[in-house]
């Protein structure tokens, strides 16, 4: 029996494999169910699982970002994506299992077979070659073009101060004092500009860091950014910001 751990901040995910964990692989324990990076760290510390389902696209604390924090990993990692050329890259060029999402039942069973019946690999050499290879490769977005009704807007994403959800669209607030209103969700724009600096401190909000003026502390608290705008920093992200928000 293995015991596992599973972390991935979108709620349908976690049920979904914890689901089919408990229905087709008995050889799995589910330990704990994290949604967010800082709480799979102190799941990882408090219950030394064998076996990590990660999210690679997780706001605040990419899946790759939780792992720099870990010392000495002893635990298996099953990498949980999207179809991300360059996480996939990534993972396979190391060595590591995947899921894509949406997850499929009989991947996952085949996977769980897999790491159940692998020979022991050296997991701290695995992981540590996975984060240079991440360090060395780093994507960083300088431009970038996106969908509007007639076509694509190309701009630098150190122009945009937040994003402001619009059920299926997403509001651009750029440094120019121009809205952009784009056809993606403000989901899509989340996961592409992963590791650019921005965080997603509301469910309608995304913010570039590099633009916040002031925090100003409350029950949850807002951000005044730079174009003057208050953003509601909600109360389930205020902890999480806070710790990005003290290595600006």
């Amino acid at each position: 029996m293995l015991s596992a751990i599973i972390i991935d901040d979108q709620k349908i995910c976690t049920e979904m494999v914890k689901d089919i964990l408990q229905k087709d692989c008995p050889e799995i324990e589910i330990a704990a169910i994290k949604h967010s990076g800082k709480e799979g760290i102190k799941a990882i510390q408090k219950l030394n699982p064998d076996l990590v389902f990660l999210d690679v696209e997780m706001p605040g604390m990419s899946g790759f970002e939780m792992l720099k924090e870990i010392k000495n990993p002893k635990f298996d990692v099953v990498f949980i994506t999207s179809h991300d050329k360059y996480s996939i890259e990534a993972i396979r060029l190391n060595a590591f299992d995947y899921l894509l999402k949406p997850v499929l039942p009989h991947e996952l069973i085949a996977t769980v077979s897999k790491v159940v019946h692998k020979k022991t690999e050296d997991k701290l050499k695995q992981i540590s070659s996975l984060l240079k290879y991440i360090d060395k490769n780093k994507r960083s977005l300088k431009r970038v073009a996106l969908p509007l009704g007639d076509g694509l807007l190309f701009f630098d994403l150190s122009d945009i101060i937040h994003c402001e959800s619009e059920s299926n669209y997403t509001t651009m607030h750029l440094s120019s004092g121009q809205k952009m209103v784009v056809t993606k969700t403000l989901r899509d724009i989340e996961v592409l500009f992963e590791g650019n600096d921005f965080f997603r401190i509301h469910h309608s909000h995304l913010v570039n860091m590099n633009h916040i003026r002031k925090y100003v502390r409350g029950n949850a608290g807002y951000l005044i950014m730079s174009n003057g705008a208050n953003v509601t920093v909600a109360r389930s992200r205020k902890q999480e910001f806070l710790g990005q928000f003290a290595h600006l």
